[in-house]
Parts: C-alpha cells; sequence; structure tokens
C-alpha cells in the first residue's frame, strides 16, 4: 500500500521493517542463536519485532553518535536474530537490502534464497557475488505457471498467439501515478473506510516474503490515523508462506478457510449463501 517502507532508503525505517522478515527466513533456514531457533515461529518473531522497532531502531537512529559498545551490542543482536555474521553486519553498517540478504544468508552453502518466498533456494556459482543473481522463487515457480496458463488458453478456451506470456515481471514500467515520490494508496483506504463504517478489509501476509514484508503492511495500517472502531473491521491472516500463499498446500488450504470466514463475518447473520 505504501511503496515507501519497502523501497525509500533515505531514512532506517525501511531497515527496522523488513528485519522480522530476515529473521523468519533466517528462523526457517535454523541460521538464528540456538536459544532463539527452539522457540515457535510466532513467539520468536514477537521477540524480532520488538528488537526491530526498539534498539535496533534506536541504534539507527544515533548515527555516527552511536558508541563503541552501543553498536557492539547491536551487531551482537542482529547476528542471534538474522544469523547474518558480526563481521558483515558491521562492515555492511547495521543495515542492508534484501538481495544483500538474500545472498549472503546461506553464503557457506554455496546458496541463494528467494525474494518472493524465503524457504527456497537456488545455487549461486559465483561466491563471491554482493547482491543475489537471481530468485530462485521465481525461477522455481514461473515456469509450470506458464506451461498450466499457456495450455489453458489454448487447449480450453482456443486462443492461441505466439506472443511471449510474462508470469511475472517483464511488464515495465508500472505507473504509481506519482513523481518524485512513492505510490501510496493509504489515504484512499482510510478514505474509503470513513465514509463506509461497513467497509471491511482482510490482510493475508507470508512471513518468508521479503518482497512485501508483512511487518511493513502493519506498520501501514498503524499509521492510517484510524480510530479503534474502524480497525475491527481489518482482519489480519498470516501464514508460514512467502508472497505467493497458494504454493504451499497448508497456506493454500488456510488462505481459502480464512477468506471464507472473512466473507462469511461481512454478511447478514442470517444469510446462508456461504454456510
Amino acid at each position: 500500500m505504501n511503496l515507501e517502507t519497502i523501497w525509500s532508503r533515505s531514512d532506517d525505517l525501511v531497515h527496522e521493517l523488513e528485519l522480522p522478515t530476515y529473521a523468519a527466513d533466517a528462523w526457517y533456514h535454523k541460521k538464528v542463536a540456538a536459544d532463539l531457533q527452539r522457540k515457535d515461529l510466532k513467539s520468536f518473531l514477537k521477540d524480532a519485532e520488538g528488537f526491530a522497532l526498539g534498539e535496533y531502531a534506536t541504534a539507527l537512529s544515533k548515527g555516527d553518535e552511536l558508541s563503541a559498545a552501543e553498536r557492539k551490542a547491536t551487531i551482537d543482536k542482529l547476528t542471534r536474530f538474522t544469523g547474518i555474521d558480526a563481521h558483515y553486519a558491521d562492515e555492511s553498517n547495521l543495515r542492508w537490502d534484501v538481495s544483500h540478504f538474500a545472498r549472503q544468508l546461506l553464503r557457506d552453502k554455496h546458496l541463494t534464497i528467494g525474494r518472493y518466498d524465503g524457504r527456497l533456494t537456488g545455487p549461486s556459482s559465483l561466491n563471491v557475488g554482493e547482491t543475489s543473481e537471481f530468485d530462485p522463487s521465481s525461477t522455481e515457480i514461473t515456469p509450470p505457471f506458464t506451461a498450466v496458463f499457456t495450455k489453458y488458453i489454448r487447449e480450453e478456451l482456443g486462443y492461441k498467439t505466439d506472443m511471449y506470456y510474462y508470469a511475472s515481471g517483464g511488464i515495465q514500467p508500472w505507473d504509481y501515478g506519482v513523481q518524485n515520490g512513492f505510490g501510496d494508496t493509504t489515504s484512499m483506504l482510510r478514505d474509503a473506510m470513513v465514509k463506509n463504517p461497513y467497509m471491511k478489509v482482510m490482510v493475508a501476509a507470508g512471513y518468508y516474503d521479503l518482497a512485501t514484508p508483512y511487518f511493513a503492511a502493519e506498520y501501514t495500517f498503524n499509521h492510517m490515523g484510524l480510530n479503534p472502531d474502524m480497525h475491527k473491521n481489518i482482519t489480519w491472516a498470516f501464514y508460514q508462506a512467502g508472497h505467493m500463499l497458494y504454493i504451499d498446500s497448508d497456506s493454500h488450504a488456510k488462505l481459502k478457510h480464512d477468506f471464507l470466514e472473512f466473507v462469511r463475518s461481512a454478511l447478514p447473520k442470517d444469510d446462508a449463501s456461504l454456510q
């Protein structure tokens, strides 16, 4: 909804909002500190979120005024939560972006993790590269998506063409309707919810999604200026999956269940159409 929370590098907020997803991916690949690894994902992420907006945010805000002792304490925590080694955290000035993290997390195994889904990995032949050379969570799913869709339109719909089908990416540039800024639809959503008190919103977020981190979505909704009654109309659903929730069978089933429950909750109690 607000691209500034995932793209802007002019301040430190993006780094803070990405950190819980870094932690989730590190937890999945068993790269976090042993005591944290023993926690279940949700309780672990609560700790990571607290660190992200607490000690980490404070350290980043101090910039060059951060003392040596504070810097070391922050680096130690970053290593515990993200699996990134202390030397890398120090050399990167406590900050890195998604492409650097995707390449660095499993460098010792010569692997790159996915941007859309940090659970998926692919081999990296150039182990000296600073950033990921490709996105395994895109290259692994694009071929079957393309094959199924092409078969459907040709054989079932009878539509035949030699045009290239873009399953993801390739359609550029996107027009966000802004110049010298970031696309942001939060004001429009807030306006719609204010004018229509019956409007309900469901947010489905994957913990392992580095493209649109779940914590950035939470931050955006918590800074829309909604009153408590409006927040009651927002339903949150979280999944142990990536950006494409449906490629994971368990998350696919949960998404279907959660969506049906969301629709039912918006209908009059005597409406049996979805019973």
